[in-house]
């Protein structure tokens, strides 16, 4: 009888950059492991798991046991298989690997004479995957931390089987040999889980159905005691054969990008400078002294140096370009003249509660006028203090 059993495939599973992925609590992330990839990256993987082979229908054929037909029951076996393969940014990704799997015989059923059969089969081979990976929040599924998987596999694989069996006459009979390598297939479901904290590196889990088509013949030789002879002959299997695979394992895809440092906390801005107000008090021509609507304007300055943060009040005299005399010596006496009436300004200051200490007083003359003018123009605006509170 010639038992086949399946190559495990693996899968990494990896996905296109988002978006997401990252890092950035907005949308999120595309499918997590191939984040960052724009052109594909090679990848390698182990995995191992439980084998589960089905019973498999045995025809003696010419063998010694007569035309059958009887049926071999398997026992619990295991699987190991590593990979290497190329992950594409859109989630298709395609390996090869190599793969072996062990199971222990449990009985052969029903035979004409009864007795008790031992040994095992063991199978090797290698098959090409091709799979897909679906990145979750791109169907509007807001998990990023898995990614599952949907894939198909060909390839070949050779059994050998050595099942001795002590039947209870006395009698013995030996089936063995080597069948193959031949053509299995394989569908495959499953998921990935990333390791956030190794970029690159993923857990997989998944269930594997494989088929294994037209399995060859094995040898069937059965020993007499009595006869003290040793006939030989073909035994037949079942067209195909299949086996359940369970596995988990791990994968790393190369050049994995790094996640991006979380960045530093940052320093609160510091507020914006507070707007300095500005109040215009007006004078009369060659005069320094306060009329009525002056002196109104400098208390409403007063009061307001006492309702908001007040460091400084500066005061700043000026002086239209006209004077009582003309030339150079005109342009000195407005100097003064608005250095006049700046001080002006600050002894209403002070007598309307200000501290004398937080204000400081300048005379511009004629420089600096609101209104530009000819020369030896007389421009009510231009003769100006300004109360500036910093």
């Amino acid at each position: 009888m010639r038992v086949k059993s399946y190559g495990f495939g693996f899968l990494f599973v990896l996905g296109p950059a988002g978006i997401a992925y990252a890092q950035n609590p907005a949308p999120p992330p595309e499918t997590s492991f191939m984040q960052g990839f724009s052109g594909g990256t090679p990848y390698v993987g182990l995995a191992g798991g439980y084998s589960l082979l089905q019973n498999i229908k045995v025809n003696p054929n010419e063998g010694p046991l007569g035309a059958g037909p009887a049926q071999e029951r398997w026992g619990d076996g295991f699987i190991g298989a590593g990979a290497v393969g190329w992950a594409f940014p859109n989630g298709v990704q395609i390996d090869v690997l190599g793969a072996y799997d062990y199971n222990n015989v449990n009985n052969l059923v029903p035979v004409p004479v009864p007795g008790k059969q031992t040994g095992h089969q063991e199978s090797y081979g290698g098959f090409l995957e091709a799979l897909y990976a679906f990145n979750l929040p791109k169907f509007g599924i807001p998990i990023p931390w898995m990614s599952p998987y949907l894939g198909v596999g060909a390839g070949t694989l050779a059994t050998h089987v050595t099942l001795p069996e002590m039947l209870s006459n006395g009698d013995l009979h030996h089936i063995g040999g080597t069948s193959g390598p031949n053509f299995a297939y394989e569908g495959i479901v499953g998921a990935a889980f990333p390791v956030s904290s190794v970029p690159g590196l993923a857990i997989t889990a998944d269930y594997r159905l494989v088929g294994i088509h037209d399995a060859g013949d094995l040898t069937g030789t059965f020993y007499n005691v009595p006869a003290a002879a040793e006939p030989t002959g073909s035994i037949g299997l079942q067209k195909n054969i299949f086996v359940h695979l369970f596995t988990v394992g791990v994968a790393y895809a190369f050049n994995a990008p790094k996640p991006a440092p979380a960045p530093e906390p940052m320093a609160a801005p510091a507020p914006p400078p507070a707007m300095a107000r500005t109040y215009l008090v007006f004078f009369d021509w060659d005069r320094a002294d306060l009329t009525a609507r002056a002196r109104e304007i400098v208390a409403e300055a007063a009061q307001a140096s006492t309702h908001v943060q007040t460091t400084r009040i500066e005061v700043d005299g000026y002086t239209d370009n006209s004077s009582i005399h003309g030339g150079a010596r005109g342009a000195r006496y407005n100097e003064g003249l608005s250095i006049r009436r700046a001080t002006s300004v600050k002894a209403e200051l002070i007598r309307d509660g200000v501290p004398g200490g937080v204000i400081a007083i300048h005379g511009y003359g004629e420089t600096h006028p609101l209104v530009a003018t000819a020369l030896d123009t007389r421009e009510p605006q231009n003769r100006r203090v300004e109360i500036i509170l910093h």
